[in-house]
């Protein structure tokens, strides 16, 4: 390839070191659909003969059909999946092969084809999350009334049901799909025609390739158009971002499998056991889910620390710029499947949940609104009283709703019998009617306008 400027061929670490074959390999795809749209322009355009831009059209369908069969060889001679395509085509079609580079660079070429991966990627994971939250929303549905323990500092705090707390992961995917959604919009203009850095002579019809290749419209400014990795880095964004909210989930599965919580059982197809221990039932697949959020923050960082400090335009340094991208998709995608897969089957123990609410003093600050309600006591000083109640249930060993109104009198006589009504968790969970609450009605609404 370089054969005009230089007289001797690259050293072999040079050559190792240069290629990104390994990896860019992957975008073959979008490599033979941007060169197909290139010369399609060009023939229309008369920079090439209708006869070179069919040949050469057909001529990356046979590439094309090549890959497919084959698979993309890691040829190091080659460098990257742009020069074997050329090359390739060249074997398939002769001379007129050479025609294919006209009016465009290396530098476009591979923006080109990043965004168009970058954007098939995106929709590949819109797809998963519209089946994860599909099963949070099913599993959401069916325990909309069942009580569990909510924990603030993970210690019980109030009662909340089920179906509530799975409605908290239903609008962090909410706001996932939200900022994929609007990556993939502003990130999807084409670069192809910006050529090296400053554009072409040549008449060519940016507008005709960006829409061939589903872009909403050319890029606006040729040095950005092949220096701009933010598409890139709005991906991992968004994906670091994602696999945190996974890893949050997946920690919870790992706490509520373990014995002392004992809320859920994963089925057999997403645990492990020990090699050693019998009895053991391990939450291998939340685990490693909550260890690939740590991996897809660092491809996010690793992007970020190359595109800190490079000047316009190009620079070797942005060949880099796939791997983190490829990595942390493949974490995030098996990231997703495999908790989506977790809260299809997980059983959970409402029996055990609804223990745990109860065993708590949960109910506490229902007592302190009661009186604030019924009593027309100040919120303090209720909270003041209610704390003596639960040393008294404490004292007694026994819950809220279960001491005796003269105790609870005892220690403020403007208490009613009135209060049980609001002690117990179920009437706990069913008070809880702002919006946004707990209340097993609220959130039977809340799945409702999700699924629409």
């Amino acid at each position: 390839m370089w054969g005009g400027r230089f007289a001797e061929g690259p050293a072999a670490v040079m050559r190792e070191i240069n290629a990104s074959i390994p990896f860019d390999k992957r975008m073959w795809r979008q490599d033979v659909a941007g060169s197909r749209a290139h010369v399609a322009m060009l023939g229309a355009q008369g920079i090439v003969s209708a006869g070179d831009a069919a040949a050469i059209g057909a001529g990356l369908e046979q590439v094309a059909q090549g890959y497919a069969d084959g698979g993309v060889p890691d040829d190091l001679a080659m460098e990257d999946i742009h020069m074997l395509t050329e090359a390739r085509l060249s074997d398939a079609i002769g001379a007129a092969a050479g025609r294919l580079h006209t009016a465009r660079s290396r530098n476009d070429q591979v923006a080109t084809d990043f965004r168009l991966w970058v954007r098939d990627a995106t929709d590949q994971v819109l797809a998963a999350l519209a089946a994860l939250d599909d099963a949070l929303l099913t599993r959401a549905e069916e325990h909309a009334g069942s009580v569990m323990p909510g924990f603030t500092h993970l210690q019980s705090a109030q009662p909340v049901t089920l179906g509530h707390h799975l409605m908290a992961y239903h609008e962090m995917v909410a706001r996932d799909v939200s900022r994929f959604t609007d990556n993939r919009a502003r990130g999807n203009l084409c670069p192809l025609g910006a050529a090296a850095l400053a554009g072409t002579g040549f008449p060519i019809d940016r507008a005709a390739t960006a829409a061939a290749l589903g872009f909403d419209g050319p890029t606006r400014n040729s040095l950005d158009s092949v220096s701009d990795r933010d598409f890139a880095l709005d991906y991992l964004m968004a994906a670091a971002q994602c696999s945190l909210h996974l890893s949050r989930l997946a920690e919870e599965f790992v706490l509520w499998a373990s014995q002392p919580f004992g809320f859920v059982s994963l089925s057999d197809q997403w645990s492990t056991g020990s090699s050693i221990m019998p009895q053991k039932r391990n939450p291998d697949a939340a685990e490693l889910v909550r260890g690939h959020a740590g991996r897809i923050t660092g491809c996010l960082v690793s992007l970020m620390v190359t595109m800190k400090g490079l000047p316009l335009a190009y620079s070797k340094d942005m060949q880099d710029d796939k791997p983190p991208v490829f990595e942390c998709h493949d974490l995030l995608a098996i990231s997703i499947a495999a908790m989506t897969g977790m809260v299809e089957s997980a059983t959970f123990r409402t029996d055990r949940m609804r223990g745990l609410a109860e065993s708590g003093y949960a109910t506490a600050t229902d007592l302190a609104d009661w009186l604030v309600r019924e009593a027309d006591v100040p919120f303090r000083e209720a909270h003041h009283i209610t704390g003596r109640a639960v040393a008294r249930a404490e004292a007694l060993g026994c819950t809220l709703d279960k001491v005796p109104l003269t105790d609870l009198q005892a220690i403020d006589p403007r208490i009613t019998k009135g209060v049980y009504d609001v002690l117990s968790v179920d009437a706990s969970v069913a008070s809880r009617r702002s919006f946004g609450g707990t209340a097993p009605d609220n959130v039977r609404a809340a799945i409702r306008a999700a699924r629409a």
